[in-house]
């Protein structure tokens, strides 16, 4: 299963809930209060956030977090990068060259670059904005998306 890790999701939580009053400060501990989540956790999110400038930090009493930037100027590709210990791949061979014994006679390496290229293009035009909005109505997965999902990542594929 592919899946982002724990902190992936709760900095993207994090965010979403700050660009929801991207004019205010918010401390870690009314974060962590409102998400639900621990101290510790949101102030490691923060962190990182601030390490790639995501975040901007204010010390002192009134002090706090904010957005570095408007939510439609943030994708989720860095969110990812902010908070993924590695660096983005769906394998590692298409994350990091020269990391698997077989990666000279491979035959299948430049495909899963291929798809690599794709989730983060589409990674990269999501927008912490977007991520804001209502999820559209689900589609039962034995109707449409069976039938154009493929099409579409063939088609996506086809034009890189």
């Amino acid at each position: 299963m592919l899946r982002v890790s724990k902190l992936t999701d709760y900095g993207t939580l994090v965010m979403s809930h700050m660009a929801g009053s991207p004019d205010r400060l918010f401390s870690v501990t009314e974060l962590a209060g409102t998400l639900r989540l621990n101290t510790p956790t949101v102030s490691k999110v923060l962190k990182a956030l601030g390490r790639h400038n995501l975040v901007t930090s204010v010390r002192g009493t009134r002090g706090g977090y904010a957005l570095a930037r408007p939510a439609g100027t943030i994708s989720v590709a860095e969110i990812v990068d902010a908070l993924e210990e590695q660096p983005f791949g769906l394998t590692e061979c298409s994350a990091l060259s020269g990391t698997c014994d077989l990666e000279s006679g491979c035959r299948i390496r430049a495909n899963w670059q291929r798809i690599n290229t794709a989730v983060r293009g589409v990674l990269n035009g999501i927008s912490l904005a977007d991520m804001m909005q209502p999820a559209p109505v689900a589609v039962r997965p034995s109707s449409i998306a069976t039938r154009v999902a493929p099409r579409v990542i063939a088609d996506k594929l086809k034009t890189q």
